[in-house]
């Protein structure tokens, strides 16, 4: 698309946006961006960050995922915030601090092949985990359960994760357990689950009591005191995509009513 035949962003804030369109911004946030680079001391109040599903080009924002186009507010009110593109992907692209859930795939030597779901295999060192040494060498074995995040993550070089924090911590990353259940979905039931005070695990533990382990990469792990509750969840979970919040609170009153 041409830059003249470009629309401005902010007017296509909730609307469908296909590959191709060109997002116009404010001036205000390219003069930002010049006293950004031209002032070290600066701060990063006018900052425009470009999220998944766009690219930067002469005359804006460049599409290139088909989906709902949103925007985040600065904090304090300033200028800029954040565009991206909300799709219903299913193909995961690994993306630097992302917390996945990732499947062991070949164990050789020092190194685990971990399946992520996406183009390529990553690679989790033994000692990416907390405590882990030459000697204290973590237990992990071929078709096991990883909940790590990604420190390498670029389309030149191989994924690499970890299951450990800045501090050395594991925060919760590591090994899931061998019980539970795990399923696939797509990439935007991740982020609406993901979401604070997200209604449908609020209302989920209502029904039963159960453990949740959400993956970026569309992975979910459940387990709930039974077999029997951990796959009336599932399907619930596998479900919530594709009804109306009314339906959902119906299908948990009616399994609250059993």
């Amino acid at each position: 698309m041409a830059e003249g035949r470009g629309a401005a962003a902010e007017e296509c804030v909730g609307k469908v946006v296909l590959p191709g369109d060109v997002l116009l911004l404010p001036a205000r946030h390219d003069e930002d961006a010049e006293r950004l680079q031209l002032d070290v001391d600066a701060a990063p109040r006018g900052r425009l960050l470009c999220g998944p599903g766009l690219r930067r080009c002469a005359a804006g924002l460049l599409v290139t995922k088909c989906g709902l186009l949103r925007h985040r507010q600065a904090r304090s009110g300033a200028a800029g915030g954040a565009y991206w593109v909300d799709s219903q992907q299913k193909r995961y692209v690994a993306v630097k601090g992302d917390r996945v859930i990732g499947i062991v795939t070949v164990k050789a030597g020092d190194v685990f092949k971990v399946d992520v779901g996406g183009s390529e295999q990553a690679s989790l060192s033994y000692l990416a985990f907390e405590g882990a040494t030459k000697r204290n060498r973590p237990n992990v074995q071929v078709g096991d359960l990883i909940y790590g995040q990604f420190l390498v993550a670029n389309k030149d070089m191989e994924p690499e994760m970890v299951c450990i924090d800045s501090n050395g911590r594991s925060n919760g990353m590591g090994i899931i357990g061998q019980d539970g259940f795990l399923i696939k979905v797509s990439l935007g039931l991740i982020r609406k689950l993901l979401a604070p005070k997200c209604e449908i695990i609020q209302d989920l533990s209502q029904l039963y009591p159960f453990e949740l382990v959400l993956g970026m990469n569309g992975r979910i792990w459940v387990k709930a005191k039974t077999v029997q509750q951990t796959l009336i969840i599932v399907n619930i979970l596998e479900a919530c995509e594709y009804m109306t919040a009314e339906q959902r609170k119906q299908a948990l009153a009616k399994l609250s009513g059993n």
